[in-house]
């Protein structure tokens, strides 16, 4: 899909054909769409196809006098009606002519660009990088407080019921946090290159804009730090409490088969056909059995005693 925005005063407004310094997005496109927009702002190929690769990693590369920015942005998507968290690549183009995002996917980046909201001045193509990065490191922070509230949840869930499928929800939360945490430190690196000055003309203001974005930025590391340190700790402590309440029940199962054990044991001999005492006795079964339960009886005491009841 292709998309085209002028920014205006500060604001992004989308508009139907192609003007110098217009943002050109491109959202899964099409073989024709690729090749027009090669075709017309002479961009490079392989800069249109790179962020297309879903294992692409976030880096600044500077040929023909154009730039290209790939950077890691979360993605949402339901798996088996469980919510999964990764990162996909979306890569920022820079020429004479535009300013080109290309991505795999719809991104809520892009409506939180368009929409206007914490509205930004956008006066050249640092700042529209560095507000794009912005947003970024804002969704970021967004999803990671869902990420945060779902461990709440499942969390409740595996205090009423200890299954393996809150578990592998947590597991894909963890995993999850790998990916961000991973993904952020990268992206971080690349402002870091940015502010050297080297890729891009900066103003006073420029780099304002970008240590905005280097602060949110950082903070995203540090809560997704944080929470995975959590959830590794949470997910080793359920860990425990599952092995312990194993061990409890195989415990019990031990002891009530000890306890079984004396009728039985006590049943078996008074089952052999040999002469044995009080065979001849109308009270034999009485006995034999009352001598049982007194050594099942004992042997409870004796457990209940040392705590293995």
């Amino acid at each position: 899909m292709l998309r085209l925005y002028q920014v205006i005063n500060g604001e992004i407004r989308p508009i139907q054909a192609l003007e110098k310094g217009c943002w050109v997005n491109l959202v899964s496109p099409s073989e024709d769409e690729l090749l027009f927009v090669q075709r017309e702002l002479k961009v490079l190929p392989e800069f249109l196809r790179y962020p297309l690769d879903e294992e692409e990693t976030s880096r600044v590369e500077v040929e023909e006098d154009q730039v290209l920015i790939i950077i890691k942005v979360p993605d949402a998507r339901m798996e088996n009606d469980v919510i999964r968290y990764e990162t996909i690549p979306i890569g920022i183009i820079l020429t004479e002519e535009a300013f080109i995002t290309v991505c795999l996917k719809e991104s809520p980046v892009f409506e939180e660009m368009v929409s206007g909201r914490h509205r930004i001045l956008i006066q050249n193509a640092a700042q529209f990088v560095f507000a794009f990065f912005l947003k970024v490191a804002g969704l970021y922070l967004r999803y990671l407080r869902l990420i945060d509230r779902l461990i709440n949840d499942y969390e409740q869930e595996l205090h009423r019921s200890m299954r393996n499928k809150e578990l592998i929800k947590l597991l894909n939360l963890e995993k999850s946090l790998v990916y961000f945490n991973t993904s952020l430190r990268s992206n971080d690196l690349v402002m870091t290159r940015l502010q050297s000055g080297r890729f891009l003309r900066l103003t006073d203001e420029d780099l304002e804009l970008l240590e905005d974005a280097q602060i949110e930025n950082r903070q995203a590391i540090e809560m997704a730090k944080i929470f995975s340190d959590i959830l590794s700790g949470t997910m080793d402590a359920y860990a425990s409490v599952i092995s312990n309440n194993l061990n409890i029940v195989m415990k019990f199962l031990t002891a009530v088969t000890i306890v079984l054990m004396f009728p039985n044991l006590v049943a078996s001999i008074y089952g052999m056909n040999v002469h044995l005492p009080l065979q001849d006795s109308p009270y034999a079964f009485v006995i034999v059995m009352g001598f049982a339960f007194a050594l099942s009886t004992l042997v409870v005491a004796i457990f209940i005693k040392k705590r293995l009841f």
